[in-house]
């Protein structure tokens, strides 16, 4: 082959060098998705599908069937008020509900605030508290600033070893697998109750979630803050 040919070579292999790898990233992005999912959705004991809808009989007897010490909820954004965006509100609506029916003794509430002028779990605990959850069984994590974060620090700051996860059913199955990968034993309550603005992006963004999770459980890898250990016993 004469360099002239060889020169000409070039940008073919390196165009087929990239349409290679390309397809062995999003199959292994399919793979991890599909493997996630389908050995997590058996985790989701109870679906909220309405505004104003609770737990039965049959979903609270299974989210009571692990014995959960707490019931964590995932942290989303706040409202520049300072309230709860309407997907944080039913998420906190469903521990509320299902706190009333003693699920489990505290709600873990955690989410962002690595900011002084943003704080999602200030937002959380007010609102729960406001819809009557005694304060001293509400725990916040000031540190939940990813999914991943919010279930390591769940296992290693906390202590959790079983526990109730309250979020909408797409984020669910990788809480739920990360909850698994750390030795937590976890079933979840999805927060359905609205279709959100927005939720073809979500679904998008989470589809590249679950496959840098799935690296991070694998290795491991530590949160941004630990710190020291902290008791969800009531006092």
């Amino acid at each position: 082959m004469s360099r002239e040919t060889r020169k000409r070579s070039l940008p073919v292999r390196a165009a087929l060098l990239v349409i290679m790898t390309s397809v062995i990233v999003i199959t292994a992005a399919a793979v991890i998705n599909i493997y996630m999912v389908k050995t997590t959705e058996g985790r989701i004991a109870a679906v909220y599908e309405e505004p104003g809808d609770t737990a039965d009989e049959a979903e609270t007897e299974a989210l009571e069937a692990v014995e959960p010490e707490c019931i964590l909820v995932l942290g989303a954004s706040v409202n520049a008020d300072g309230t709860p965006s309407a997907m944080l509100r039913d998420r906190l609506d469903v521990a509320v509900d299902l706190y009333e029916k003693g699920v489990a003794p505290v709600l873990l509430l955690s989410g962002d605030n690595g900011q002084m002028v943003y704080n999602e779990v200030q937002s959380m605990k007010d609102y729960v508290v406001a819809a009557g959850v005694p304060e001293e069984v509400v725990f916040l994590d000031h540190a939940g600033f990813s999914t991943y974060e919010s279930v390591y620090r769940a296992k290693y700051i906390f202590g959790v070893e079983r526990m109730v996860v309250v979020t909408q059913t797409y984020h669910l199955y990788r809480a739920l697998y990360g909850c698994r990968s750390f030795g937590i034993e976890a079933v979840g309550a999805a927060s359905d109750q609205k279709l959100y603005g927005g939720q073809e992006g979500r679904e998008f963004r989470e589809v590249l979630a679950r496959s840098k999770d799935f690296v991070k459980w694998i290795f491991k890898m530590k949160p941004t803050f630990l710190g020291d250990s902290i008791s969800l016993e009531v006092r």
